[in-house]
């Protein structure tokens, strides 16, 4: 068998297709779900898979579906749990003394 004959029996190599999100894209996604939504701007109160579908369609003018949304986020190495939500008016003093005293009796 000549030299290089192998090469040609496993032919050129497909390659993957490209990625969907470019990669400044991909670090605005990685900053952006960490810090979660921001609800003064009408945003909800936790991000899900179609939420995040949302936020690329209208920051970037493209369409994922929730599936390809969830490959993204595992391959950038996020996580899809949900933390708990916090009320953004959520007073400290408050829980603190609900804390030591609970609930005031009427």
């Amino acid at each position: 068998m000549p030299k290089g004959s192998l090469d040609l029996l496993i032919g050129p190599s497909k390659g993957h297709r490209p990625e969907r999100l470019s990669e400044a894209e991909q670090a605005v996604l990685i900053n952006r779900i960490p810090r979660g939504p921001d609800p003064d701007r009408a945003e909800p109160s936790a991000w899900t898979l179609p939420d995040l579908c949302r936020f690329i369609e209208e920051r970037f003018d493209k369409t994922m579906c929730p599936q390809s949304m969830s490959r993204v986020v595992r391959r950038l190495g996020l996580s899809r749990q949900k933390a708990r939500p916090v009320h953004p008016q959520k007073n400290a003093k408050a829980v603190e003394a609900f804390q030591k005293r609970g609930c005031p009796m009427p």
